[in-house]
């Protein structure tokens, strides 16, 4: 890693803030806990978030609907644990929860020319109108399944982008060659 580094519970993360209007951050300290249930049983219904769509809880976790009966969590690093056990298992039916956030890689794509920079490796219709905030849905991008939320930061699109680790450093690479024209830089690490 070039630059001065920090620890972020137990992760070594670019100490290196930007200023600039297009930032890519890695985000994969963040926790995040895998629920697969019933999509229309009880814990479906107390997670409260739909198939494609994305909300905050009350504690802040971002609950993403990423496929039909599975939801996807994301909450502060180092928090994994605290975020599976919120998660009420009672239900006639089979509830797995698992911590993804060793296994999976998450960045964090932000700024106006946000959109223009996944469309140039996404097939998806980025505008407002299809793709609002707090939409989520599965897509190749760059040639790679991952999992993309729409996820605005303060009046600022946004794009969380979730993939296999293995795969990570190549989409973080490929993202910032492709917002190069929009002047990207690396972002370091800051919670959300």
């Amino acid at each position: 890693m070039a630059g001065p580094v920090a620890i972020q519970d137990g992760w070594e993360v670019s100490a290196v803030r930007s200023a600039a209007a297009l930032r890519l951050a890695d985000r994969t300290p963040l926790a995040k806990v895998l629920v697969r249930a019933a999509p229309d049983g009880q814990v479906a219904a107390r997670l409260g978030v739909p198939f494609g769509r994305a909300a905050r809880d009350a504690h802040g976790t971002l609950v993403v609907g990423s496929g039909p009966g599975d939801w996807l969590l994301l909450g502060a690093p180092g928090s994994a644990a605290e975020v599976a056990a919120r998660v009420d298992v009672d239900d006639d039916r089979l509830v797995i929860v698992l911590d993804y956030t060793h296994g999976r890689a998450l960045m964090r794509l932000s700024g106006d020319a946000a959109a223009d920079t996944l469309a140039k490796l996404c097939p998806i219709d980025l505008s407002d109108r299809n793709t609002p905030d707090g939409i989520a849905f599965r897509s190749s991008v760059a040639h790679l399944a991952t999992d993309v939320v729409r996820d605005d930061m303060g009046g600022t699109r946004s794009y969380l982008l979730h993939c296999e680790r293995s795969s990570g450093q190549y989409l973080f690479d490929v993202l910032l060659d492709a917002g190069a024209e929009f002047g990207i830089e690396p972002d370091g690490f800051a919670y959300p």
